[in-house]
């Protein structure tokens, strides 16, 4: 495509010009539309704020406290419904949860180490351990029965 024809000095300083037009439009309307600055601001005396220097402060003793990343022990005495348990005790391989009480019932899914549930029925005794329904607080749909071995009790907030 041969653009020469289009492109002779007349288009070009048509161009030149109307682009110059648009500029200056642009500049008068910034200029009358931006708000006056007052040239008389005057002196403002910064605040100044004393802070008196630190005292001697006798050092404090240091108390024994949980360590809340330590996994607790399995304490099945306090468990009931409406109560919240952690699961510990697996070594990282996470806690079969089962469909109902029993050693040869389905797994639902697998809980993992430290992951907190609230306890809705039980216990039922099974196949020598002690079950109890679980479920997740934050999801309804990871429920089932795991064996209070591996369960420690939550204190509730």
């Amino acid at each position: 495509m041969d653009l020469h024809p289009y492109l002779n000095r007349f288009v070009i300083l048509g161009s030149l010009i109307f682009a110059a037009i648009l500029i200056l439009i642009t500049l008068i309307l910034i200029g009358w539309t931006s708000p006056r600055i007052s040239p008389e601001v005057g002196f403002a005396p910064a605040d100044l704020t004393m802070i008196p220097a630190p005292t001697h402060t006798p050092a404090a003793s240091a108390t024994p406290t949980q360590d809340p990343l330590a996994t607790p022990e399995a304490d099945q005495t306090n468990i009931h419904t409406g109560g919240y348990v952690q699961i510990t005790g697996t070594d990282g391989d996470g806690l079969r949860i089962r469909s109902a009480a029993g050693l040869n019932t389905e797994t639902v899914f697998r809980g993992e180490d430290a992951e907190v549930f609230l306890v809705k029925d039980g216990p039922q005794e099974a196949d020598g351990y002690t079950w109890w329904y679980l479920v997740a607080p934050y999801d309804d749909l990871r429920a089932g029965w795991a064996a209070a071995d591996f369960l420690a009790f939550v204190p509730e907030p």
